[in-house]
């Protein structure tokens, strides 16, 4: 007779999903932070959990990297980075998780306080999904952003309005 032995089950943690995120508005240069180049660093961030390798990977200084996230309009950039990074195996870590999907769901409402400048960079660049799958990195996705759209036609309405009186 046979005996077939289980293997006892591996401890693995869930797997995070990266939440959509907005790019950090920044002047455009090929040698820059593009809005690509944001994306594919957290996904290799969630990937290594290195910062200085994801920055590595996308051809940047980890000091850059810092910077970016310092910069006014990064809420959403930050919460994906703060993602990347919690460790859902403990519960400090799903606690990490949750703060950061939700400030990633409160940075991609559409504030009134939004200038006409940051509105118009979120139609041009977008919306971010950074792709992982068993959790390597597989891609990002761009996604046009028409809750910003929406809303920059309603303020240049309103603004005609306004001006004809």
């Amino acid at each position: 007779m046979k005996r077939y032995f289980t293997l006892p089950p591996r401890d693995r943690s869930p797997a995070i999903a990266i939440p959509p995120f907005h790019a950090v508005p920044v002047r455009l240069r090929a040698d820059g932070w593009t809005p690509l180049r944001q994306a594919e660093f957290i996904g290799h961030l969630a990937e290594t959990r290195s910062v200085a390798q994801a920055a590595r990977c996308v051809s940047m200084a980890r000091e850059s990297a810092y910077r970016l996230r310092t910069r006014a309009g990064s809420e959403g950039f930050v919460a994906a980075w703060d993602a990347a990074l919690a460790r859902t195996g403990t519960r400090r870590g799903q606690e990490q998780l949750l703060a950061a999907l939700d400030a990633a769901r409160a940075a991609l409402r559409p504030s009134p306080k939004v200038t006409l400048r940051q509105l118009e960079w979120r139609v041009d660049t977008g919306v971010w999904k950074v792709i992982l799958h068993a959790g390597r990195y597989a891609g990002v996705r761009r996604k046009p952003d028409n809750s910003a759209l929406f809303a920059l036609l309603a303020r240049t309405r309103h603004a005609d309005e306004w001006a004809t009186g």
